[in-house]
């Protein structure tokens, strides 16, 4: 039986990882200090699963769990998250990724860090494939989490190299499904709960900005994939290529709700990415990997959850 340690492991994508690697017949140690993690992703593991074990514990500290297998997906991930304490974003990005290479250093564990395709900034490559070195403002509101997340992948080239470690890195493109967080200001839980709530949907700008959506459980079966693939150290991207407008999203909410709400524009924020959609050539080639879920399914079943959790 092999133990597999899951960083922010109470997290939205993180607690599907758990109950992934227990389907395989991992022991699964979820980490995590409920910045934005929550136990209730997880209650159903720790009252029914023996091999399910909860540490409640900040990466920002050494860790020491023996262990086959490390996932790193501690640190908050949406805007106004990781904007809130920016030095403690960092901070995760950087002090957290090293205590975790650390430890997987010392048991000789396999490594894969969770990046992001805001690693790309503001893209001017279109689609952005895992060549392209990005567009990246590093003094903005953003930058403590796209530099964090290019500095952790930095960080997790140079253990690979300098010692040698069997690391692995994936920069995932949007996601969405079951467990996000109802405030965590990402568009589509944002378009989902103001439909819920028959409140005007926000979209900011002109609306013609594009983002890819993949849902999460295809999302998962790609790093599963990822982490149990020899010899490829990455990085790959992990996303949905089909492309959405901010108005073609709201839309489909609207009427995936039967909500009349209607729609409302504010300003565009700062560095915000006016085109995102990755190229998949590298997953589908290396990992055999493509998405499944189409995004209208994908989003009755994240609109079926909001409505059970938050409106039952």
């Amino acid at each position: 039986m092999k133990r597999v340690v899951i960083a922010g492991g109470a997290g939205f994508i993180g607690s599907h990882l758990c109950e992934r690697f227990l389907s395989e017949g991992y022991e699964v140690y979820c980490v995590d200090n409920l910045y934005t993690g929550s136990k209730e992703n997880i209650r159903h593991l720790l009252e029914r699963e023996k091999k399910f074990h909860f540490i409640y514990a900040s990466i920002l500290d050494p860790l020491d769990i023996a262990c086959d297998l490390v996932l790193n997906f501690a640190c908050p991930a949406s805007p106004p998250h990781y904007q809130k304490d920016p030095i403690y974003t960092a901070r995760t990005s950087f002090e957290g990724t090293r205590h975790l290479l650390e430890m997987a250093k010392k048991y000789q564990a396999r490594f894969l860090l969770a990046s992001t395709s805001e690693v790309y900034g503001d893209p001017e490559v279109h689609p952005q494939n895992e060549s392209y070195r990005g567009n990246v403002n590093p003094i903005g509101i953003r930058s403590c989490y796209d530099e964090g997340k290019r500095i952790a992948e930095t960080l997790t080239m140079d253990y690979h190299r300098f010692y040698g470690m069997d690391t692995k890195i994936i920069r995932i493109f949007n996601t969405y499904g079951p467990r996000m967080l109802e405030n965590d200001g990402r568009v589509v839980s944002n378009f989902i709960v103001q439909a819920l709530k028959g409140e005007p949907l926000t979209i900011y700008g002109d609306g013609n900005q594009t983002r890819s959506f993949c849902y999460v459980s295809d999302l998962v079966e790609g790093i599963y994939r990822m982490s149990i693939k020899d010899n490829f150290v990455g990085p790959v991207n992990l996303g949905n290529p089909e492309e959405y407008t901010m108005r073609q999203l709201a839309t489909l909410v609207l009427e995936l709700t039967q909500s009349s709400s209607p729609l409302h524009f504010l300003p565009l924020p700062e560095d915000d990415p006016k085109r995102r959609r990755p190229d998949i050539t590298l997953a589908q080639k290396a990992l055999g990997w493509s998405p499944t879920v189409p995004v209208k399914e994908g989003l009755k079943a994240t609109i079926t959850y909001f409505q059970k959790r938050f409106f039952g």
